[in-house]
């Protein structure tokens, strides 16, 4: 038995998030379905982040165990060869039977991306959140500053989550304002802001919770000099709204070795 070390990129619009559902399509459902097809066992896929439906990831990292004597370039062929087009296998690689993609994990670099303006291009909808109204940049920088460090994030965790410990560590929140994206050797001029966060894990929701209360910072609904109550207060209620799904993507996963 060996275990394959799986890097990913997907397009999550059409998928129910990472992880597997009764009757629904998963990100982790297909790559078990096709895993099964190629290696004629069922093998469970592990991830190391369980991005919600409608994320995006650029490197989302998985594995798996088999007995197959497939070797890893092999697979990730193999996989390519039947995953549907907005699925993609980037690496594969063969590690130690310990490893563990969301245990051993020491860091996890999430971005977002805001369309701040009145339309979006057609090529960019599914990846962005469209806000019409004009943000204030420097509120919102000036109230990311309170999330950094080690906290009780347990005012941005989603309603339905049943984790016990809320504590995480933000290593850095960054916010910038781009006028630019690239798309097919070309360029999308518009008013984007991408907010852009590390930390050694999240809590369901916790990215887009945090964004849409930085967005009703920008929006002047909320003043910045709220943020350390809304954070102290480990009351959901007081944070803004949960950010459209469709301008989340999963950038990194760090590991030590």
């Amino acid at each position: 038995m060996k275990k394959i070390k799986l890097l990913l990129e997907y397009d999550g619009t059409a998928y129910h998030g990472w992880q597997i559902q009764k009757d629904r399509l998963t990100i982790q459902g297909v790559m078990e379905d096709r895993i099964q097809k190629i290696t004629r066992e069922q093998s469970r896929v592990i991830g190391a982040s369980r991005t919600d439906a409608g994320v995006h990831a650029l490197g989302q990292v998985a594995a798996f165990r088999t007995t197959s004597r497939l070797d890893p370039e092999t697979i990730k062929r193999a996989l390519n060869a039947v995953l549907p087009q907005d699925v993609r296998i980037l690496e594969a690689s063969e590690v130690d039977n310990s490893f563990n993609p969301r245990d051993d994990a020491v860091k996890k670099i999430y971005f977002y991306i805001i369309a701040n303006q009145r339309k979006s291009s057609v090529f960019l909808y599914r990846y962005s959140w469209l806000v019409i109204q004009t943000l204030e940049l420097k509120s919102m920088i000036e109230a990311a500053q309170v999330l950094i460090g080690k906290h009780d994030f347990s005012s941005f965790m989603g309603t339905d989550s049943s984790i016990k410990d809320s504590v995480r560590e933000i290593f850095s929140l960054n916010i910038e304002k781009v006028d630019k994206i690239a798309f097919m050797t070309a360029n999308i001029k518009g008013d984007f802001i991408k907010i852009r966060i590390e930390a050694d894990g999240f809590l369901r929701h916790m990215v887009r919770n945090i964004v849409g209360t930085l967005i009703e910072i920008g929006r002047r609904r909320i003043s910045a000099d709220r943020m350390k109550e809304i954070l102290e207060s480990l009351d959901r209620r007081l944070a803004g709204q949960t950010a459209s799904p469709n301008g989340l993507f999963l950038e990194k996963v760090i590991y030590t070795k």
